[in-house]
């Protein structure tokens, strides 16, 4: 096992910081050209303690009121 130093952000959500090695892989940042606006907050969800996440437009949608699904272009670039 490892004990690792954790983010603090990650420590305040109660991380465990000791890992069994088999859990563990080598850190291999984030490439910005290939995955612009992919910051570890919007990946972990830590830091985003609002949960609001800014749209750039919405592209299409299907259905209505309590139905209704929405195709999102978010600000980082992201489609859901």
């Amino acid at each position: 096992a490892f004990e690792l130093d954790l983010p603090r952000e990650m420590r305040n959500h109660n991380i465990h910081p000791v890992f069994h090695s088999l859990l563990l892989r080598i850190h291999v940042p984030n490439n910005d050209r290939l995955f612009p606006g992919r910051e570890v907050g919007q990946v972990t969800g830590l830091n985003n303690e609002n949960k609001e996440w800014t749209v750039d437009s919405i592209e299409t949608h299907t259905g209505q009121g309590t139905t209704a699904l929405f195709k999102v272009l978010w600000k980082s670039g992201d489609h859901t």
